[in-house]
């Protein structure tokens, strides 16, 4: 493995160990979103641009059963995705296919997954500042990839009937659902993210399904952070906030 200057933590107490380094971090967007995803998403799932594979950890820690295959462009994060399956011993049920996702699922027998997860970069390549580390600029502009890309590889990988679960910008909204159903991914399942109540909205996760029939159900707003600035009961819960060593 490529030499990195790694922290390795719990991501709770009595979690999954997870690693990362100074340019390959966990974000507030990645645990929502698995979260959100947790309660339907099936037995086999693909997470494409997996980054260091946080998704995938907290996904295979909670269900089991579960198979997930990683597929991330740079050598240095599926590095990292791949000590942090090893570590916590899911090697035998996590893959990660280092490599472009735009070329990599050409390799893959389509309709091969139960579900397709993603956190996609949000800004189009002319729009918001860019980080002058490669790495950082890559996940949060279209440097690499497009929201159209994304959904393209998504529709492909997905089995007719399988879900699709992203996370986007709430300003952006209106692009992503004319962008999954473009690629035959119906919008079922939307959620809004507050940072606390009063403010507008900072996150939006989305559920599609593949050659679904159209209906978008509107779930309860995720607020994070009460009046006071203490965490919420539901941030506690997804947070692990009060597991016990």
């Amino acid at each position: 493995m490529m030499q990195m200057n790694l922290e390795m933590e719990r991501l709770w107490p009595g979690g999954p160990f997870f690693a990362q380094d100074d340019q390959i971090r966990l974000t507030t967007d990645t645990v929502l979103l698995a979260d959100f995803a947790q309660s339907s998403a099936g037995r086999s799932g693909v997470d494409l641009g997996c980054a260091s594979g946080a998704l995938m950890l907290l996904l295979l820690w909670k269900t089991p059963a579960l198979t997930m295959t990683g597929m991330e462009l740079t050598d240095r994060a599926a590095a990292l995705a791949k000590e942090n399956m090893e570590r916590n011993g899911f090697s035998d049920r996590a893959v990660i296919l280092p490599g472009d996702f735009r070329h990599t699922v050409k390799n893959v027998q389509a309709g091969s997954f139960d579900f397709v997860i993603s956190n996609p970069p949000y800004f189009e390549r002319e729009r918001g500042l860019q980080s002058p580390h490669p790495d950082r600029a890559s996940a949060r502009a279209e440097l690499n990839c497009s929201l159209e890309d994304v959904c393209a590889a998504a529709a492909r990988l997905c089995r007719s009937g399988g879900r699709v679960f992203l996370c986007y910008r709430p300003d952006g909204l209106n692009r992503l659902m004319q962008t999954m159903t473009s690629c035959r991914l119906e919008p079922k399942r939307l959620r809004f993210v507050y940072h606390c109540p009063g403010k507008e909205a900072m996150l939006v996760l989305l559920e599609g399904r593949k050659d679904g029939k159209p209906g978008l159900k509107a779930e309860t707003p995720l607020i994070l952070f009460d009046e006071q600035g203490m965490e919420t009961e539901e941030y506690r819960r997804i947070y692990h906030r009060d597991t016990q060593a």
